[in-house]
Order: structure tokens, then C-alpha cells, then sequence
């Protein structure tokens, strides 16, 4: 957990806006949450943590924050995006289901609490080896369980997936950093900075 905080060097920050059936996002500037000076998720303004972290070299993750996934509780991570990329609602949650991806060597996950979901994709993190059919029913059963977190998005984990595509505008999170794809160039998370 302690990779993940965000000390609170501003008020303003940068944040994600997601669009339900979009791969563009939004770059707007809110107020963050602080809470005993460090910059936290919150479910009550839809402003949580987001995470991306490599998958193939040792580094520290890059964190961002993201509007619109509208979660009021737990985490989902994914390796759909090649690197492990993952947005929740407290830094517990968002690092277990990291760490469940660790274990299974790729896939997406869910927690909720004590519980959790895990969607394993051994093949390079993308694909299964599984019938296409069981996994499609595994993955509808994921998909579910993430609505059930309180999202209205139709495809959580597609929408995470491409949060990490610096190509597409606005703005997005990759493994080195949060990147403004309309001057494509990286930026700094506070608005001062």
C-alpha cells in the first residue's frame, strides 16, 4: 500500500473522465480528498485511485485518479491493458486485486470486502486457454460482480483497459506516468505542477 500513496503537495489535481461506451476521456481539474496528508479515493465525488504498474521490469507505479467508474466499494484490476492496471475505492482493495493478477500470472480480478473474483488469462495476460465459452461465462460472471460495486459503466474492465492507452485523448495513465494525449507529453498529477 505504502507504493500507492499520493502525498497531498496540492489541493488541484488532474483527473480522468470516463464516458460509459468510450475510449476518450476527459482531463478536468477537482479538488482531491486529503486525509492525513495524502490524497485518497472517494466515492462520493467518483474521484478514485487508479493504478498502472509493469508488468516486465521492477518499478514503482504510477498513480492517477479517474471520474466516472462510479464505484462505492472494492477494487478491479486487469492485464487486458498489458500492464496490471487497476482503480478502486481505498489502496487496501486496489492492491489485493493487483496482487490476486500476480498470482494467477495475468487476467482481471475483482474485491469486494473479504470476497473476490479472479478471471485468470495465463496466455501473456490477454487470452485463456480455456473453451471460449466457459470463458465467456466466467467473464459475464466478473462483469456482473463489478456492477454490483455500483458502476453504471456497461464494460468496467474494457473501459479500464483502455485508460492506459496513451494514444487515444485526453488523458491517461500508463506505467510511467499520467500522459496528456492532446500535446502528447507526460504531466504532472497536480494542476500547479
Amino acid at each position: 500500500e505504502n507504493d500507492i500513496v499520493v502525498p497531498a503537495i496540492d489541493k488541484t489535481i488532474k483527473v480522468m473522465r470516463v464516458f460509459d461506451g468510450q475510449l476518450i476521456t476527459e482531463a478536468i481539474s477537482l479538488d482531491a480528498t486529503i486525509k492525513n496528508g495524502q490524497i485518497i479515493s472517494d466515492p462520493a465525488t467518483d474521484i478514485l485511485k487508479m493504478v498502472v504498474l509493469n508488468r516486465y521490469t521492477d518499478a514503482k507505479p504510477a498513480v492517477a485518479f479517474v471520474q466516472g467508474f462510479g464505484f462505492k466499494k472494492g477494487a478491479i484490476a486487469s492485464t487486458v491493458a498489458h500492464n496490471i492496471i487497476a482503480v478502486g475505492v481505498n489502496d487496501d482493495e486496489i492492491v489485493r486485486a493487483i496482487n490476486l493478477l500476480i498470482e494467477v500470472k495475468g487476467g482481471i480480478s475483482l474485491i469486494n470486502g473479504d470476497e473476490f473474483e479472479v478471471l485468470p488469462l495465463p496466455v501473456a495476460g490477454l487470452m485463456s486457454n480455456l473453451d471460449g465459452y466457459q470463458v465467456a461465462c466466467m467473464y459475464e460472471l466478473i462483469n456482473a460482480a463489478a456492477k454490483g460495486l455500483g458502476t453504471k459503466l456497461i464494460t468496467p474492465y474494457m473501459t479500464l483497459s483502455f485508460m492506459a492507452l496513451l494514444v487515444i485523448p485526453s488523458l491517461k495513465l500508463s506505467d510511467k506516468g499520467l500522459f496528456d494525449g492532446i500535446n502528447f507529453r507526460f504531466t504532472n498529477l497536480f494542476e500547479k505542477y
